[in-house]
């Protein structure tokens, strides 16, 4: 089913909670990705990868919803590399991000013990502070 309307916007009913809740920006890049896939690969599951992974390029997830980048480009290694790969993905977090970045989203979403925490740990519990936030907007729909 197509994520954008005739004039170009994307479709609320067609587009994952986080994204309802995010700029028009991030919308229109995901469902314009997600509508050139689907045309090109016929499959949903890969339309949405590639949406994803165009959404990643320019937003990052903060909390329960998508947020522009200061700076464009891959979000963590396995977006660097591209394509189909086993690697796991930091979920949205800009993994490439400065460390100060890091600990400023940190501190907006209340991670316990950021401040003695390396980078690598910081994507973690940045990772697990988004799926909570994200749990808990939806729950409040």
């Amino acid at each position: 089913m197509p994520k954008t309307n005739r004039d170009g916007s994307a479709k609320q009913s067609e587009l994952p909670s986080t994204l309802r809740r995010s700029s028009a920006k991030a919308q229109k890049t995901y469902a314009h990705t997600y509508d050139a896939a689907m045309e090109q690969y016929h499959d949903e599951e890969r339309a949405q990868r590639t949406a994803f992974a165009s959404l990643k390029h320019t937003h990052e997830k903060v909390g329960d919803h998508w947020k522009e980048k200061d700076e464009y480009g891959p979000s963590d290694d396995r977006a660097e590399v591209g394509g189909l790969n086993d690697q796991p993905t930091a979920g949205g977090v800009d993994a490439n991000a400065t460390k100060a970045h890091l600990m400023e989203l940190a501190r907006r979403l209340e991670v316990k013990g950021r401040s003695r925490m390396t980078k690598a740990e910081l994507v973690e519990a940045l990772q697990r502070g988004n799926a909570r936030a994200s749990r808990q907007a939806l729950e409040n729909e």
